[in-house]
């Protein structure tokens, strides 16, 4: 794993914009480009709809989703799209949600759409936070997703946020070519270090094959 330093939060999302943008730009073929919630994320993707041009060659999808409807105020979806994904000619797959719809069911739609997309290659790029308690994506500490190894997408329920998830397995995030990872504040401190030295659901990421690059500010970083 690698710790890139940057001085705050404004810079962390200019270098993960200017990182992917370069992935994007230097493709030959479709990218796939995974995407997560949380605010850190959309300031990268309010910078990336202005900063990156090609598009039109990225599939794009959500590392992790809360279970309520696609136009809610606390959807990842939702969010995405607002900041980026409705500003750009990116095709953005998404989990289908219904009332009549299970978490579970939704997730199994959305794992095979992931292997579809992902046929004949890896996941190129899947962007990631990690919250105060060391989770990524929506794997939380002690939940049962964190055991799975047979599905690349599965529901997930939380208690400690008493609510159900939709989350990326370790075997999708560790099947990817490049992890980013992006911290910032000092909230976050204690926890990047923790992952840094594989101690939280955050730190298990580089057990794979996947690179991983961490974008913090000096904040996120003072204890790394």
């Amino acid at each position: 794993m690698e710790l890139l330093v940057h001085e705050d939060k404004a810079e962390v999302a200019a270098a993960v914009s200017r990182r992917v943008g370069g992935i994007i730009d230097a493709a030959t073929d479709m990218v796939t480009l995974g995407l997560a919630g949380g605010s850190t994320p959309r300031d990268a993707y309010e910078r990336m709809a202005t900063e990156i041009d090609d598009w039109h060659k990225v599939d794009a999808w959500l590392s992790d989703e809360r279970w309520v409807p696609m136009d809610h105020e606390r959807c990842n979806g939702a969010m995405a799209a607002m900041a980026l994904m409705d500003r750009v000619p990116a095709t953005f797959h998404r989990p289908p949600w219904d009332p009549d719809l299970t978490p579970e069911a939704s997730a199994a739609a959305y794992d095979a759409t992931l292997h579809s997309i992902h046929a004949h290659k890896s996941p190129d790029v899947v962007l990631l936070g990690i919250g105060d308690d060391g989770h990524t994506a929506s794997l939380f500490p002690g939940t049962e997703a964190l055991e799975v190894r047979d599905r690349w997408f599965v529901a997930n329920h939380v208690p400690q946020q008493g609510e159900d998830r939709l989350t990326a397995t370790y075997p999708l995030l560790w099947s990817a070519k490049l992890l980013i990872v992006m911290a910032v504040g000092q909230s976050k401190a204690e926890a990047l270090r923790a992952a840094l030295q594989g101690q939280n659901p955050a730190g298990r990421i580089g057990e794979g094959d996947a690179a991983v690059e961490w974008y913090a500010d000096r904040e996120a970083a003072s204890l790394a």
